[in-house]
C-alpha cells in the first residue's frame, strides 16, 4: 500500500497547514482458533482426568474436576482454545501420557466457528 499525505487545516486552500505522513497497513486476520475436547470412555479412572486437565490446562483441581464431571455426563467437554500448533501440541501430550498410562481416553481438536 502506498503512504498518503494528510493535511491539518480547516480551510481546504490553505497550504500553510501541517502535513503528516500516513502509511497504511493491511488489515491481517486473526488465525483461526481451535477447540481442544475430552471424550469420555468407560475405563479412564475420573481422578486420571482430573490430572491431565490440571497438567496440561493448567486448571486449579476444583476447575478440573467440574470439566472432568462435564466429560462424564455429556459425553464430551471443550478443555481449552488455542491456535493450530498449540491445540495439536496439547492433544498429542494428553493422547501420549494416556497411552503411556494405558488408558484409552481420548483428545481431539476442531475448528472453532
Amino acid at each position: 500500500m502506498q503512504p498518503f499525505l494528510v493535511t491539518m487545516s480547516n480551510d481546504p486552500d490553505d497550504e500553510s497547514g501541517t502535513s503528516i505522513l500516513v502509511e497504511t497497513r493491511p488489515k491481517t486476520q486473526r488465525p483461526p482458533l481451535y477447540k481442544v475436547l475430552l471424550l469420555n470412555d468407560d475405563y479412564t479412572p475420573m481422578e486420571f482426568v482430573v490430572h491431565v486437565l490440571e497438567r496440561f490446562f493448567g486448571m486449579t483441581h476444583a476447575q478440573a474436576f467440574e470439566v472432568m464431571l462435564t466429560v462424564h455426563k455429556k459425553g464430551v467437554a471443550v478443555v481449552g482454545v488455542f491456535s493450530h500448533e498449540i491445540a495439536e501440541t496439547k492433544v498429542g501430550q494428553v493422547m501420549d501420557f494416556a497411552r503411556r498410562h494405558q488408558h484409552p481416553l481420548q483428545c481431539t481438536m476442531e475448528k472453532e466457528e
